[in-house]
């Protein structure tokens, strides 16, 4: 006998990359922005799809570099609400990745698995691989099952309450993303929320996004060190409303007792003196301190003044990724394995245009981030709004124009991943305030 129609269905027929499902509310119709929980039957956000669509293509760079070993890979998307990143996960990678993978959706509203696993069956991955298992629970007795290679973790505000079980649960080798969607304290805006949720403080600049992400990390590093286990930052992306961060978790005692090595403090207007302790420390590109930069990192031993505001952490002050995970983003990988290709009598009514519109969307997911990577454990992020105010120059310069101008001096250097203009270079701070002061064209 089958199981009654849940309430609402089928809803509207909705596309996201690849991927069909059906929602009980047309999100064409909620506008720009993040949604609010508890608009229609079933949660879905369409501010989100950009960060699915990053997980499809970071699942397949750790399938490919062999990051989570050979055999099955059990992933639990925790908080999956419509299901539709573990769906697209089955559906969106190549057959002989998918075919490794036993997903699992979990979540506490019964209606939202039954639409999930309505939608799987109506829409099975068009490879025909995979395995798909509903799970109704909390994420924290979900996880524990058994080991998991992949957790995703994208909840309605904070993840703290999830992290320590989310990481016990984790294999020898496993990765963890997590979302945040309490920006407001991250970025310091509430700072009492920040002091209370992740006992840290983040300076309101520009950069207070990127400080945000390090204090993330910060605290992903420190919960796992209590299990004694140590993480390696795969991506980090601010993104509209939320912040994302992406990392490889692996077993080892002596690496969770360094963790403090990769902990500190982002100082902003630094003195002389606290250059030349960066420098000291490898955290900062020798220069001379004929003219000071905007910013500088510390380590978590260096003394700081509590009530001194210039002070962001403590934070991650190491990579915010790796390399090859972020060169595997590219545009054309994003749309061969997520751009929905046009059809003829498409079930959603999509013309020409529709699918156009959403190969530009995916492939807008991921711009920047692959020439980024070469430059990702580079010192400087520099907004180039704050780079002309600093200096005095008047009119901001490209950020393409200073990353040709620092690349043909001989520098690494490449166009910022970030919600404002900017760009990240290894150079040392006098050869940027030299480019900066060459003449350019408009942004």
């Amino acid at each position: 006998m089958e199981s009654p129609e849940p309430g609402g269905w089928p809803g509207v027929l909705h596309r996201e990359g690849r991927t069909l499902c059906r929602l009980a509310v047309d999100p064409a119709g909620a506008g720009l922005g993040p949604a609010a929980k508890g608009e229609g039957a079933v949660f879905h956000n369409p501010a989100m799809a950009g960060s699915r669509t990053r997980s499809v293509l970071l699942m397949q760079h750790a399938i490919e570099a062999g990051l989570l070993g050979e055999g099955t890979l059990y992933a639990l998307d925790g908080l999956s609400a419509t299901g539709l990143r573990a769906r697209r996960w089955l559906n969106e990678l190549p057959a002989d990745s998918a075919a490794r993978i036993s997903a699992t959706m979990g979540d506490m509203d019964p209606v939202a698995l039954d639409w999930a696993m309505r939608c799987h069956e109506e829409f099975p991955p068009e490879h025909g691989e995979g395995e798909l298992i509903a799970h109704l629970g909390d994420l924290r007795t979900a996880v524990l099952e058994h080991g998991r290679h992949w957790v995703d973790i994208d909840p309605y505000g904070s993840p703290l309450p999830f992290l320590d079980t989310a990481i016990q649960s984790l294999a020898r080798r496993g990765v963890m993303e997590v979302s945040a969607t309490d920006s407001a304290a991250l970025t310091g805006s509430s700072k009492s929320a920040l002091l209370r949720r992740y006992g840290a403080r983040v300076r309101t600049d520009g950069l207070a996004h990127d400080s945000g992400l390090r204090v993330l990390l910060a605290t992903l590093a420190r919960a796992a060190a209590r299990h004694e286990r140590s993480i390696g930052p795969l991506m980090s992306i601010w993104d509209s409303h939320h912040l994302r961060v992406s990392v490889c978790v692996r077993r080892g005692v002596e690496e969770a007792n360094e963790v403090e090595d990769s902990l500190g403090w982002r100082v902003s207007s630094p003195t002389a003196d606290e250059v030349g302790s960066s420098i000291s420390t490898g955290l900062h590109p020798e220069t001379s301190l004929d003219s000071l930069p905007m910013h500088c990192f510390l380590p978590l031993s260096h003394p700081v003044g509590r009530s001194d505001e210039r002070v962001s952490g403590p934070l991650w002050i190491g990579s915010i990724g790796q390399r090859e995970a972020m060169a595997s983003l590219t545009e054309e990988r994003a749309l061969e394995m997520c751009g929905p290709p046009a059809a003829e009598d498409d079930p959603v009514g999509w013309s020409e245009r529709d699918f156009d519109y959403e190969c530009r969307r995916v492939a807008r997911s991921v711009r920047h981030i692959s020439q980024e990577a070469e430059v990702i454990d580079a010192a400087h992020l520099i907004l180039v709004d704050d780079l002309s105010s600093w200096l005095g120059s008047g009119s901001p310069p490209s950020p393409r124009a200073m990353v040709d101008a620092l690349r043909g001096a001989g520098h690494s250097a490449a166009v910022a991943h970030y919600g404002k203009p900017a760009f990240r270079t290894d150079a040392p701070w006098d050869a940027i305030v030299g480019a900066s002061t060459k003449p350019q064209p408009p942004m």
